[in-house]
């Protein structure tokens, strides 16, 4: 499914009241499960995705019977732990943040990027096999870059998720998550550093990690046939779902 700012779905801009990050994203997972699955489910997800997916079972957690992240970044896994700002700390921060969003040139870079070799070198990072980057995959990247909505989303998704509170970090989700969690990582993903797979299990010490050598940080394109054997072993072991009680 295209996240909200994502791919065909909407490209909404900064609303001060309606934040968009992974917490949105999580409560536009649940509405899914919710009206077109019917039930709970576990939850798979890249990159971002992992991270909206940890957020749903935590915030929804009848909806997700566990999640596989492939992998599960975000930076402030490597910050210090966040005290409790002051007002006025937040004030000043929500302002710098939406300053420096609001003067990036977002709608020259975007295109710039979309129809420039700078294009295929963002794709090089995240794909350990250069073999895997095709006119296809240029397409289905560029094509939602190149909507005129896209400069909006992607100032209103940058200032959403710099601004998310500490409860809506992956540290805090991980030490709330209950369901059952596989971590899968690329041993050559050159976006996320390898420190921020090392301080997961502090935060959930149940979870299972696997490395996938010679894969980048979109794994399950690069080789799918072993990661859907990798997923589907997990999968055999979590716990069969309890049938309802008037079945």
């Amino acid at each position: 499914m295209d996240l909200i700012g994502f791919g065909d779905s909407a490209q909404p801009g900064h609303h001060r009241h309606r934040r968009l990050d992974n917490r949105l994203w999580a409560r536009q997972v649940q509405a899914f499960l919710a009206e077109v699955v019917g039930g709970p489910a576990v939850l798979v997800g890249n990159s971002l995705g992992s991270l909206v997916a940890v957020s749903c079972a935590v915030f929804y957690p009848a909806w997700v019977r566990g999640v596989v992240a492939a992998p599960l970044p975000d930076p402030t896994l490597l910050m210090p732990v966040a005290r409790r700002r002051r007002p006025w700390r937040r004030r000043l921060q929500r302002h710098l943040v939406e300053g420096l969003c609001g003067v990036l040139p977002l709608e020259l870079l975007l295109p710039l990027i979309a129809r420039t070799p700078l294009l295929d070198l963002g794709l090089r990072s995240a794909y350990a096999d250069a073999g895997a980057i095709d006119q296809e995959l240029r397409r289905l990247v560029a094509r939602p870059a190149l909507r005129p909505t896209a400069a909006r989303a992607l100032r209103a998704m940058s200032i959403g998720m710099a601004l998310r509170p500490r409860g809506a970090t992956a540290a805090v989700l991980l030490e709330r998550m209950r369901q059952p969690l596989l971590v899968l990582w690329g041993s050559h993903d050159r976006l996320v550093p390898m420190r921020v797979r090392h301080r997961l299990p502090a935060h959930k010490p149940d979870l299972e990690l696997q490395v996938l050598p010679q894969l980048g940080h979109c794994l399950h394109d690069e080789a799918p046939q072993r990661f859907n054997r990798t997923l589907l072993q997990w999968l055999a072991q979590l716990e069969p779902q309890a049938a309802p009680a008037d079945a």
